[in-house]
């Protein structure tokens, strides 16, 4: 247990915190109307998501206090109760064990459970047309991986077409209860092998796509003051029709403290646009902090997973061999499954691995 001792009293911490937060909820000034209305929604919403994140360790308080009563009971005078209790002590040990690796893992991906939403941005990389059919074919594998679940929606917020198929670039938002979750490592290079349907010659090329993925704040999450920000408005390019090339809906966001440049323009109307790129700005900007965060944290560990590196190659997909092969797990996975959405036991395998990097990163 003295393994855990850090992270258990973080949460001691976190959870006299929560205490906090309830009694200033709980205050008769606030209830009656004599404090801030206003103050009360980020307070409520602070609340809730601390007992959310703590959830886990709450479970593991409840059964570490049976398996003490029960432990104290075999102990005890009474042979009966000693009896039932040393009966019992091994099914509330696995209870307990079973609690505490639940805790151990929801704290390691606080990060990542503590976001609802995320900005997938895939683009292609090397091998001219067939990298963009490529990363169509990527879209596609996440958009029925977003189908299989019931509680996540998928929604595309911009793109460029490539010339025969496929994207150039494309963003969409996912989201849902553990969406960033369960792709927050899908950042990096993917990487096919196959016959493309551009080679007339029968030749394998091997072509490749960057993916990002970027949690997507609640506007409570991260503040940006209006003056940091440049807007710039222009004509939409690429399909739509004329209407879409007369009317100035195109909009182009520039974060100056940090230079972060969005553009929007899929929606005819600037209006869509400007929401549309205020929702990327605000990730790409949370995201530009949250890594300094995350580099200073973890300086001494040189993971792919967790670090968010866009330019390593984590993926490759063989259609030949039929076979899809994550570098950092050094492990393979059918394609065809893969390629239909089914990325379940891949993304297990891969959030089982982040909790091992990091546990050791912690010890």
């Amino acid at each position: 247990m003295s393994l855990y001792s850090p992270i258990l009293s973080r949460l001691a911490d976190d959870d006299a915190h929560l205490r906090a937060l309830t009694a200033q909820l709980q205050d008769p000034a606030l209830a009656e109307g004599g404090g801030d209305p206003a103050a009360l929604i980020p307070l409520a919403k602070a609340h809730g998501k601390l007992q959310r994140q703590l959830a886990p360790y709450h479970a593991y308080l409840a059964a570490q206090k049976s398996l003490d009563d029960t432990t104290a009971l075999a102990t005890g005078d009474d042979q009966d109760l000693r009896d039932l209790a040393h009966a019992e002590l091994p099914t509330l040990t696995a209870q307990r064990d079973a609690a505490l690796d639940a805790l151990i893992s929801s704290f390691l991906a606080a990060d990542e459970l503590a976001v609802d939403a995320l900005i997938l941005e895939i683009r292609a990389g090397t091998g001219g047309d067939e990298a963009a059919l490529f990363a169509g074919d990527l879209l596609d594998m996440y958009r029925r991986y977003v189908d299989l679940q019931p509680d996540l929606t998928f929604e595309t917020l911009d793109f460029s077409p490539g010339n025969v198929g496929g994207f150039r670039d494309v963003i969409v938002s996912i989201r849902g209860p553990g969406a960033y979750a369960a792709l927050a490592f899908e950042s990096g290079g993917h990487r096919v092998q196959r016959i493309p349907e551009t080679e007339t010659q029968g030749r394998r090329q091997t072509s490749a796509a960057t993916v990002a993925v970027l949690p997507e704040p609640d506007e409570s999450d991260i503040t940006i003051n209006p003056a940091d920000v440049r807007e710039d408005v222009s004509r939409s390019g690429g399909p739509g029709g004329q209407g879409v090339n007369k009317i100035e809906s195109a909009v182009q966001l520039t974060h100056l403290p940090t230079n972060i440049v969005v553009r929007m323009r899929e929606e005819r109307s600037q209006h869509k646009n400007r929401e549309k790129a205020w929702r990327l700005l605000r990730s790409r900007v949370f995201e530009h902090f949250d890594s300094q965060r995350r580099a200073e944290r973890a300086s001494t560990r040189k993971s792919l997973i967790g670090t968010g590196d866009r330019n390593a190659r984590i993926r490759t997909y063989n259609y030949p061999q039929n076979r899809c092969t994550d570098h950092r797990l050094n492990q393979n996975f059918p394609l065809t499954p893969i390629l239909q959405g089914n990325l379940t036991p891949l993304l297990t395998a891969l959030q089982q691995h982040a909790k091992s990097e990091r546990l050791a990163a912690l010890t």
